[in-house]
């Protein structure tokens, strides 16, 4: 099943760090694939940008191997390759000088769509904006994609804001988090805010409980350096999991706007309440059937920073009070799986006695590794011998609903289109990221005063034993990766 493809204006884009890992894994594959699928318009150009010397020709053959590496089957066919490659070109930049800005300010064309995707550390965010504007690269069409951290802690995050506000409209700023591009995350609007079905039982009368998980079963190992001054809690929670967070609880908006969705979501932050000492659960894994433990990976022998936390969190509005939310991240746990379960109360009364056991209906929308959403529903086990009960899955697996032929493009494919279309809906805005800041630096502050140290869990297991006896405590169980 084919999806519509919606076009787009013809564009150019500039990736500056286009030799890097992130556009060799990830952003130019997901542009060879909307190529492919017909959505880059005759005239529109890519165009790399980074300090390595090198002439388009040579920029060319470097993206033909990122792509016979990264860009999956479509980049078998080497005709395909070579005219995508035709749109390619290249400048030798340097983001703190004078080198290739006026060259590349040469090769732009007046009031066409131009997005310069920041592929960079932050450290450069400031010195493209500075550079951008003052060689006459910013006008109404231009945008500009920023990737996390976005931010240290909120100073940083308001420092970051007001040095990119001095030269770009906040329309103009695309904060990207490629979790909000998954298919199975804007699914979980649509199955909120399309089925009469849920939208009715979405609150607290009905929910005991939500769980959010995104689980990784990678260590840090190369990423050392960056992961040992953020820690799970900077890395993922006050990003990744934030968001799903927001899109599971927010209301529903007035229509699906970017400024719509993305005031509910506001809501759901500034709603959030102080996350108390005993509902914090941090860990650090160890090593494990030859592999390396956290502190070897970054090759400090003293750290304390988490590699897996899990959090009890309320919100205090109408629609949430007393339903707690359970978050949890981690690296090198047993399996990779991210899934958002929402767990429905018991019925009020059982009519089948005691003997029937308890049951509960479960929503579960999973977002890896496989897309698809499924609903646990109680039925009678088939046999003689009494009313005995059973749970069953209502099972939807994307790539079997939608046929083999589904075309569910990646999530960066998904949101670099909506980049080049304006479309900021699944772009946080920068009052977002600051209240999400504001909510994270007690909890950091607090562990830090406390002299708290994580918990040390064994490598490809479910975490730390506390992050269990978190739910336990409350006569719960996690649902997926369990103990």
């Amino acid at each position: 099943m084919a999806s519509r493809i919606i076009p787009v204006d013809t564009f150019d884009l500039v990736v500056f760090g286009g030799t890097g890992d992130l556009a060799q894994r990830k952003i130019l594959p997901a542009l060879f694939k909307r190529f492919c699928a017909g959505q880059m318009p005759r005239g529109s150009r890519l165009i790399g940008a980074a300090r390595t010397t090198m002439d388009a020709a040579a920029y060319r053959d470097f993206v033909r191997g990122a792509l016979s590496e990264f860009g999956g089957e479509a980049a078998l066919d080497r005709s395909a390759v070579d005219a995508f490659c035709e749109k390619l070109t290249y400048v030798a930049i340097d983001a703190r000088g004078d080198q290739g800005w006026d060259t590349l300010s040469g090769m732009m064309v007046p009031d066409r769509v131009c997005a310069f995707y920041y592929s960079v550390g932050p450290g450069l965010f400031s010195d493209l904006s500075q550079r951008l504007h003052r060689h006459g690269l910013v006008h109404a069409n231009t945008r500009i994609v920023v990737e996390k951290p976005f931010g240290h802690d909120l100073d940083s995050a308001r420092a970051l804001n007001r040095e990119l506000s001095q030269h770009f409209e906040e329309s103009q700023i695309y904060r990207i988090d490629h979790y909000l591009g998954k298919e199975t995350v804007q699914n979980l609007m649509v199955v909120r805010f399309g089925n009469m079905l849920f939208e009715p039982l979405w609150n607290a009368q009905y929910i005991d409980h939500v769980q959010i998980t995104v689980a990784e079963t990678v260590g840090v190992r190369g990423r050392g350096e960056y992961y040992e001054n953020a820690g799970a809690m900077r890395d993922m929670m006050q990003n990744h999991l934030m968001q799903l967070l927001c899109l599971t609880a927010m209301e529903p908006p007035a229509m699906f706007e970017p400024d719509a969705v993305r005031d509910e979501k506001l809501k759901v932050i500034r709603a959030l309440d102080v996350v108390q000492p005993h509902h914090i659960v941090r860990g650090q894994y160890t090593a494990a059937d030859g592999h390396s433990s956290y502190r070897e990976d970054v090759d400090n022998p003293r750290s304390k920073t988490e590699s897996f936390i899990a959090l009890k969190c309320h919100l205090n509005n109408w629609r949430w009070a007393g339903t707690p939310f359970y978050l949890r991240t981690g690296k090198r746990l047993k399996e990779r799986d991210s899934e958002i379960t929402v767990v429905f109360k018991d019925t009020p009364h059982s009519i089948f006695g005691p003997e029937a056991g308890r049951h509960r209906n479960e929503l579960t929308i999973q977002l890896q590794p496989d897309e698809g959403i499924t609903l646990g529903v109680t039925i009678k086990e088939p046999g003689p011998g009494g009313m005995r009960l059973i749970d069953v899955p209502l099972d939807m697996s994307f790539a079997e609903a939608l046929g083999p032929d589904a075309d569910s493009p990646d999530a960066y494919e998904r949101l670099i289109m909506d980049v080049i279309r304006g479309n900021q809906t699944l772009f946080m805005r920068n009052d977002e990221v600051e209240a999400a800041w504001a909510w994270t630096d007690p909890i950091i502050r607090g562990w830090e005063a406390r002299g708290d140290a994580p918990k040390p869990y064994d490598s490809f297991s479910a975490g730390p034993d506390d992050a269990a006896m978190l739910m336990r405590r409350d006569g719960r169980e996690w649902r997926g990766m369990k103990h």
